[in-house]
């Protein structure tokens, strides 16, 4: 096949090139050991990523802090205990050729209870929407400063295990995105009150990181368009944030949308815009100016190869974001590149006894979270050397979701 926009090079503001426009973006793989580290069943995993063609990878969400989880098999890094396990992950997809981000996390009030045993942390102490969900404790001035000083000491021992960037998660409703929205921010201090005071926490994460890396060690950013909640976070905060972070370092920011709550990056947008197949691509083109020479992703909802050309060689984005097809289709971007098909394939899984089970729960929430527990099923098989299994159905899946979460799992977020 002949070359497209999709195999072009692309050089980050940081120096690093990635080798092509697809991109294996961040899937909660929960596949940490018992002490929160990775171990062989990761590697398995990413070097099955290496061998599938993409021009980055980003793994899921690894905290920054082993008493604030988001779910039980998080990763988490607070210092360079498991330096040694931490650099032989990084070495199984750079064998392959590919770069490989850490995606940076904390989840703040979506701390999962089963794995955290205690009151979860944020800005304020306003419970999400979603049933059973716990009161946070409001975070103190002091405490905040800890936890931006955590996230750039996991960079910096991402720098050393040998990973060639790190993402800080945003978005989805984690704790970064609480600090952004008035609805989870309530503060009246230094740290909330308007828009400026909300995104200060956001901006010196940023700043620490790149404080602490290498100039040439590549910081990403994966920020929410909008939360698309009634007096939360919107596209025009979004796009004041962007502005703000224009000339603080980034490397590369993925364009996403919704929360738990919300769940729109789990493809549940209008119509008009699945037909469109790319979520978020609408907004993507409103903040091409705004975020300057930073190169742009956009992950939620492309699937034909055609849409994906169109997007790079209209300018609208420079990376295309491949999340859930790739836990089927492990090398989906060779696949898109070689020509070998025209579109990729995301299993989608859905409740059943939906009258009834929709007096209960929101169907909305609980789809979603299920469809991604689904994928997580099939991650833990790549991980123990197996072949995904397409035909697993909704009952054993749910099964997987409560012994790995607990019933809080029925009405709590699962991780992207």
């Amino acid at each position: 096949m002949s070359t497209t926009p999709l195999h072009e090079p692309l050089t980050l503001p940081c120096g690093q090139v990635l080798p092509n426009r697809i991109m294996k973006a961040a899937l909660s793989e929960a596949l940490g050991s018992k002490t929160n580290a990775p171990d062989e069943r990761l590697e398995r995993l990413y070097a099955s990523w290496s061998r599938g063609g993409y021009g980055l990878v980003i793994t899921g969400n690894v905290m920054i802090d082993r008493t604030q989880l988001g779910e039980p098999g998080n990763v988490a890094i607070e210092d360079e205990r498991d330096l040694d396990a931490l650099s032989r992950w990084a070495k199984s997809t750079k064998d392959g050729g590919v770069p490989i981000w850490v995606q940076l996390n904390h989840p703040g009030r979506q701390s999962n209870p089963l794995a955290l045993g205690h009151q979860p942390v944020a800005p304020s102490a306003v419970a999400t929407s979603l049933p059973g969900s716990p009161t946070p404790r409001e975070l103190t001035s002091s405490e905040i400063e800890d936890v931006i000083d955590r996230f750039a000491t996991a960079a910096a021992v991402c720098e050393s295990a040998g990973f060639d960037g790190v993402q800080i998660h945003g978005a989805h409703g984690y704790l970064i995105a609480q600090f952004l929205s008035p609805l989870s921010n309530q503060r009246d201090d230094e740290w909330g009150g308007d828009p400026q005071r909300r995104m200060r926490f956001l901006v010196e994460v940023v700043r620490r990181i790149r404080s602490r890396v290498s100039p040439g060690f590549a910081v990403g950013l994966k920020l929410n368009s909008a939360d698309f909640q009634r007096g939360g976070f919107s596209e025009d905060e979004s796009r004041s944030v962007l502005a703000a972070l224009a000339g603080e370092g980034l490397d590369l920011i993925e364009v996403s949308g919704g929360s738990y709550e919300t769940p729109a990056m789990m493809g549940k947008a209008a119509d008009s815009t699945r037909a469109r197949e790319a979520y978020f691509l609408e907004y993507a083109r409103t903040v091409r100016e705004i975020v300057g020479n930073v190169p742009l992703a956009v992950t939620g909802g492309f699937r034909s190869r055609s849409a994906m050309e169109d997007a790079i060689s209209a300018g609208e984005c420079d990376v295309i974001g491949l999340g859930r097809p790739t836990v089927t289709t492990i090398d989906a971007a060779d696949a898109i590149l070689d020509g070998r098909s025209d579109a990729v394939v995301a299993h989608e899984v859905r409740a059943g006894m939906r009258r009834l089970l929709g007096r209960f729960v929101n169907l909305k929430s609980f789809d979603g979270i299920l469809e991604l527990s689904w994928h997580t099923d099939q991650l833990h098989r790549v991980g123990a050397g197996l072949e995904p299994d397409l035909g697993r159905g909704r009952l054993a899946t749910t099964v997987a979701m409560v012994r790995r979460n607990g019933t809080i799992s029925v009405g709590r977020k699962r991780g992207l």
